[in-house]
């Protein structure tokens, strides 16, 4: 009888010890962006592979781009969020959309891909230079977001305003596609990581082009805003579009707070380097993610787990 007893309280204390081993990880979760744009698949690549480690338990979820993204890490609404490094900067320094209220608590954890300002535009609108977008109908990105935000650095270095356009449209990704099916608007931002579903969806049905810029407004750009960096979306990345395009980008990048437990962003950022294999192969953009450029082009302080990743691997001594 004492064996008995004794067998059944070791497994009923096996059977503890299992049960709090599993529920030992931690949950964090993911902002990513629209259905339509690159953060989402990518955000969700990246929480499997987490996920895979077994340390973390995380989701993606669909966000409302960098700007909301950046306010839901300043007001630690989620742990994690995919968001451009402009924005970052704009945030972190208080400027633009965050004019004098810095968030001093936002802290960086990798870089991932580069963004690049897709310009838009129907064939038959003339636009063949950013100046010829006066008296057009343009969208100009979501309200308050990343792209708007890059729009406005834009206009600032071409000397132009909204009130220079026939119509500013305040558009997100889709509803930016779904305007030119309906020849409702003439050119339309959108900044994103090649290959964008909602433009690969909307050369299925619509003869558009992209904006090539001259060298040397982009050089002007980059001198003025050193995050806008001059990049090429390859020819026939979209149908119908089958020559390089010359256009300003900035790098995703993934941010959290500071408050977030320095163990529980190492692991995470270990699980996703250790994994990005899977990353890689969820999404062509994914295949840009890599351990060498991870600290390129972060604009707010690394979070101290992050660091200690990548001192531990030797990218930081």
């Amino acid at each position: 009888m004492k064996k008995v007893v004794i067998v059944t309280l070791a497994a009923v204390l096996f059977a503890f010890s299992f049960a709090g081993l599993a529920s030992a990880a931690s949950y964090m979760s993911i902002a990513t962006g629209g259905t339509s744009g690159t953060y989402y698949p990518i955000g969700g690549a990246i929480a499997s592979a987490v996920t895979k480690a077994g340390k973390i338990q995380c989701t993606a979820e669909t966000g409302n781009a960098s700007v909301a993204n950046t306010n839901l890490i300043a007001t630690k609404g989620i742990e994690i969020a995919m968001v451009q490094n402009d924005i970052t900067y704009w945030a972190v320094n208080g400027e633009l959309m965050f004019q004098g209220k810095p968030l001093r608590n936002v802290r960086t954890v990798a870089a991932l891909y580069p963004e690049h300002v897709h310009v838009v535009i129907t064939k038959e609108s003339g636009v063949k230079s950013i100046d010829d977008l006066k008296g057009k109908r343009v969208g100009v990105g979501a309200p308050g977001s990343g792209v708007e935000g890059d729009v406005q650095a834009i206009f600032k270095v071409a000397g132009l305003t909204y009130n220079d356009l026939r119509k500013a449209d305040f558009l997100d990704f889709a509803a930016t596609a779904s305007r030119f099916k309906d020849n409702q608007i003439d050119a339309g931002f959108v900044v994103a990581g090649y290959p964008v579903a909602a433009i690969m969806d909307l050369t299925t049905t619509k003869d558009v082009a992209l904006l090539n810029f001259s060298d040397d407004f982009l050089a002007k750009l980059n001198k003025t805003y050193p995050f806008l960096v001059k990049s090429i979306i390859p020819g026939k990345t979209y149908r119908g579009i089958d020559t390089d395009t010359a256009t300003p980008a900035v790098m995703a990048i993934l941010i959290t707070y500071d408050e977030v437990p320095e163990a529980d962003v190492y692991n995470f950022t270990k699980a996703m380097f250790d994994n990005i294999a899977d990353v890689h192969a969820a999404h062509a953009k994914g295949k840009e993610i890599t351990l060498e450029g991870a600290l390129s082009g972060l604009t707010a302080p690394l979070h101290i787990g992050a660091e200690k990743y990548f001192k531990e691997i030797g990218m930081i001594k």
